[in-house]
Parts: structure tokens; sequence; C-alpha cells
């Protein structure tokens, strides 16, 4: 099955460049309420699923034994830009475990905000695990690790107790198989499985609604995505899409990309959870689809569906500033 196209990339008046992908939106009884190619082929979800890998911080108590709120949460959920801000509260969720960042073991990269990175490098610095886009969500993975006394030197690999216990989780909200035959190895180095893009879908909707959680699991998902909402810098960074979209309908949006043109998304007042890939894998394609997709899903409230839809027919300039061209959802795109 060839996938539609979902964005086109236009140049003058002239299509130069087209993205292909799926769509699929569920609601929290797993029906499907709209599907835009094969939304059975299997993805890796990679860091979109962040939110429901963080479900142990919070179901194990260790997110209120070690005092952490809504930032921190957020934290644990995102692919931050390395900011200082991201890195000093990563710094300080591992010193509320004891720990510091030798235990990290995401590894290190420069940050992805550029103001961060030459920062950082004027300053004689060099990057460590902390400015890892991933160093919150390790962060809240060794805080579980410690409070329930688990022993955390390789905590990333698939046979480590951790790790097993973030893959039930995923198993049991997404309803997907997680085994040996459809794992990968994701940027961070914990392991990553692909399943059905609208298994996401579904993942998310069960924790936008509840439904099917269970009392204290539902309680959980609504505490960590109320969290990324409340603080949607924390969960990317300055300028970041994410945070844009958030920001766009406060309080109502939870939006997380993922490496290789996934995003997922939730809406709680709709019941809704999205799921998108991006055949190419492009960040930008994957963008333009899940502002179109949100956009058209509130357009009933038109301040809102306007600032997203905005959001979804960026402007592309060159290097002098001049204004060269656009991405725009393809026509195909209309959520019927």
């Amino acid at each position: 099955m060839s996938n539609p196209v979902l964005v086109e990339v236009v140049r003058g008046n002239t299509v130069e460049s087209l993205h292909r992908g799926a769509i699929a939106i569920v609601d929290g009884d797993g029906k499907s309420v709209f599907a835009l190619g094969d939304v059975e082929r299997p993805v890796f979800p990679r860091s979109a699923v962040k939110a429901i890998q963080a479900l142990p911080l919070v179901e194990s108590s260790a997110a209120d034994a070690y005092g952490f709120g809504a930032k921190e949460l957020a934290l644990a959920c995102a692919s931050h830009s390395g900011e200082p801000a991201h890195v000093e509260l990563a710094r300080a969720m591992l010193a509320k475990a004891g720990l510091d960042e030798a235990a990290l073991e995401c590894g290190a990269h420069w940050p992805s905000s550029q103001d961060a990175t030459v920062t950082l490098a004027r300053a004689g610095g060099s990057p460590s695990a902390l400015h890892n886009n991933c160093s919150g969500k390790h962060s809240g993975f060794l805080c579980v690790c410690r409070h329930c006394s688990i022993a955390h030197h390789g905590y990333v690999g698939a046979g480590h107790a951790f790790q097993e216990m973030v893959r039930s989780t995923m198993v049991e909200v997404t309803g997907a198989h997680h085994g040996a035959d459809n794992r990968g190895t994701d940027g961070c180095s914990i392991p990553t499985y692909a399943v059905p893009l609208r298994s996401l879908a579904i993942g998310f909707a069960r924790m936008a609604t509840g439904n099917r959680l269970g009392g204290e699991r539902a309680a959980a998902a609504k505490r960590l995505l109320s969290a990324c909402m409340a603080e949607p810098f924390y969960v990317a960074g300055t300028g970041r899409a994410c945070t844009r979209l958030m920001e766009a309908a406060p309080g109502r949006i939870f939006a997380k990309i993922g490496a290789e043109g996934v995003y997922c998304a939730a809406i709680e007042e709709l019941g809704l959870g999205i799921a998108i890939k991006c055949d190419d894998g492009a960040g930008r394609a994957a963008e333009v689809v899940v502002a179109e997709v949100l956009s058209q899903l509130l357009a009933g409230d038109g301040s809102v569906s306007g600032r997203l839809g905005k959001l979804a027919r960026p402007e592309l300039q060159n290097w002098n500033g001049m204004l060269v061209g656009r991405l725009q959802p393809a026509e195909g795109l209309r959520i019927r």
C-alpha cells in the first residue's frame, strides 16, 4: 500500500518536494475515528512515547518521594534542547536520588539549541550526558531504579529489570506486542519496538481518557500529560514544535515528536489519541501534519484552530532572510 502525500514543499509557485505518510486517530475505546494511509504498518515510535515510558516514575511513587512537580515530570517526557534550564533540572533530579551525570547511560551530544551550543563552546565547555535530549527521561529512569532498589548499572539494556518494567507498561497501554522480534535500539541506547501506528494512537487515547488503564494508571497518565501541557518548554525548548503546539492551546493539547518523522498527540477534551508517521522520516513534514490535524480537530475554536493552522504552513527563508517558499498540508489531508 502506497501512503498518500500529506505535505507539499513549495518554492515560488512550484511544488518542489512531497512527503508521504499515514495518520491514525483513535478514541478511548480503541475505535478508529480517522485513518489515512497504512496505519497497521509497524513503526518505531522513538521519543514520541516518552510519556508512556514515564508512567513507572509516577506509579512507583518515586516522583512523590523525590518531590517532583510539573517541571520534573515534563522533563521526564522530554526531548529537550539542552538549554541551561534543562541541564540543571536533570542534574537536580539525579541529585534527589543521590546520583550525578556519571550514572546516565544515554551518551553525550552538543545541545540541539544553537544558542546553548554557542554559549557552552565559548565558555570552553564540552557536552555531557546532561546535554543529551533524553537526559530528563533517563534521570526519571534512574530515580525509579533508586526508589525501587533496582541496581541501576546497565539500566538501558533490554534484559534489565527496569526496561522490562517499561516494556510491560508499553504493552499494557498500547495493546501491541513488544518482543525481541520487533525490537531495535533507540538513539539514547534503550530498546524501541516497532508497532502499528494505530496502536500508538490507541495508547495516547488511553492516556488522555484513562480508558482501560485502571484507576491508578489513569491518574498517573493524567498527571504526566497535564505536567507536559503546563510546562511545554521542558518537553522541548525555545521555539521547538512541541512547545509551540502546546502553547497554541494551553492545557488542551499534548504533542510529542519522535525521530524519523513520528508524532504522537492527544486531545483530552475530545478523548482522542493521534499518531503520525512520515515515510521519509522528515521531522519538518511530521510537524506540519500534526499541526494541521490538530487544527482541523479543534476547528470549533477559531482562535486556536487559526494558530495551529499557521504552524502547519511555515514559511521558508534563505540565508539572506528572503522568503523563498513554504510547507503546506496536501489537498488530501482532510479529516472526514
